[in-house]
């Protein structure tokens, strides 16, 4: 309802900066985009959107990054009703929470830490662009780019994204903090603030920050070695900018999407590294897409402590549950499912090369927003397929989750005899 409704509005002939309505199919795509906090764009958005359209997008982008049952409950809250148990439990799921104990009072502190976080931001950012701009423009370009960092869109009122500030130190620093922030996950957060010692502080939240922070590591060292001599990247630059936009990189594909490079001159190899990144994502219960960090990182111990023989799947100093691991893999199976399928068709609808496209419908996916120049030229069948990805990116994942806690355990059936196959 609510892409539907941002379609309908972007659609207008007042969302446009000619007065020419907008063509549905690129309504359609950029609404679903922002809702589902992508950034892959059909059409320029600062040069074809209004005011009244950007204000539309941005409006999409804070409902999909903060989700409809916190939006839901701050409502329910401004109004003075109360939090029945059936909406608790509905926002335990929304809120990624294992119990429904204190999902009301994280609830406010998401909408607390959400806008205290976007106000610092969009500050920040907008005293830097009053050197660039008229003040009144300056501090909305602040505050439009802070909600669209946070909540991990991609968006930029700027053509060129943000490669006008690639060696920016303050425009990169306030937007990556603002990207890693957002995908943490509210809950992660709060555990931080609460606990503020690491051995107190939830398994989930040490599997969080300690994923996220091996990734933007590597996924930095790793694009500095890989695009170190190429000339249409870093080789020009100088070696502190080289290092600044290294790490810039590797937290955008963290399903943020801006960029201060350009992604159609990377190797394909460094592509490679960003699909790998972009599929794994945020974490649970962010403003972010993908399998998400503790999906990957569950997998990954699982494997090894298979490789190691070891029954059962540990990690700092806690053993996971059978059903956690289950889960785990049902959702990276479903999603590698999800982006092979629609790389094939696109293969065949779009006539480009495979890890173009494949880096396009990953990016969609986990709902990233990078693209190495496809998405422009996306056919009218490509856009529709691309739109139904950010959504299944969005939504997909998270409701397999859901119907699987829902029904395991429940069918009423005796087990069956147990006969082992051959693996590998």
């Amino acid at each position: 309802m609510v892409i539907a409704t941002g379609t309908l509005l972007l659609a207008l002939p007042v969302a446009s900066e000619t007065g020419q309505p907008v063509k549905i199919v690129d309504a359609l795509f950029t609404a679903t985009s922002a809702t589902c906090v992508t950034g892959l764009i059909t059409v320029d958005t600062p040069t074809t959107y209004s005011l009244f359209g950007e204000i539309v997008i941005m409006a999409l982008i804070q409902t999909g990054g903060l989700g409809f049952m916190t939006l839901s409950t701050l409502v329910a809250l401004l109004l003075g009703k109360r939090i029945t148990l059936k909406e608790r439990l509905v926002m335990q799921e929304a809120l990624n929470q294992l119990t429904v104990e204190g999902v009301v009072r994280l609830s406010r502190y998401v909408l607390f830490f959400t806008f205290l976080t976007e106000g610092v931001g969009a500050l920040l950012l907008g005293l830097r662009f009053s050197r660039d701009m008229p003040l009144g423009q300056a501090f909305y370009f602040g505050i439009f780019h802070a909600v669209s960092a946070f909540c991990n869109a991609g968006f930029s009122l700027f053509s060129a994204n943000l490669m006008g500030y690639r060696g920016d130190l303050l425009v990169n620093l306030i937007i990556t903090a603002l990207i890693i922030l957002g995908g943490l996950g509210f809950s992660v957060v709060a555990d931080v603030y609460n606990k503020r010692s690491w051995q107190r502080l939830s398994l989930q939240s040490k599997i969080v920050i300690s994923t996220t922070m091996w990734l933007i590591t590597l996924g930095t060292l790793l694009f500095l070695a890989l695009e170190y001599t190429n000339s249409k990247s870093l080789a020009p630059l100088p070696l502190g900018e080289k290092v600044l936009a290294s790490y810039f990189q590797a937290v955008t594909p963290r399903t943020a999407g801006f960029n201060t490079l350009n992604i159609g001159d990377l190797r394909p190899v460094t592509l490679l590294l960003l699909i790998i990144l972009m599929f794994i994502g945020a974490s649970p219960g962010s403003t972010g897409g993908g399998i998400k960090t503790s999906t990957f990182t569950t997998i990954a111990v699982a494997v090894w402590s298979i490789i190691q023989g070891k029954c059962d799947i540990e990690i700092f100093g806690r053993r996971l549950p059978r059903g956690t691991v289950l889960k785990a893999l049902a959702v990276a199976a479903v999603s590698m499912l999800l982006v092979v399928t629609v790389t094939g068709i696109m293969l065949v609808t779009e006539q480009k090369e495979m890890e173009i496209i494949l880096f396009e419908v990953v990016s969609a996916f986990g709902t990233v927003g990078l693209s190495a120049g496809l998405t422009p030229q996306l056919t009218v069948a490509g856009k529709l397929l691309i739109t139904a990805t950010m959504y299944s990116g969005r939504v997909g994942p998270l409701t397999l989750a859901f119907a699987i806690a829902q029904r395991l355990g429940r069918r009423g059936i005796k087990h069956y005899p147990e006969e082992g196959v051959i693996i590998g």
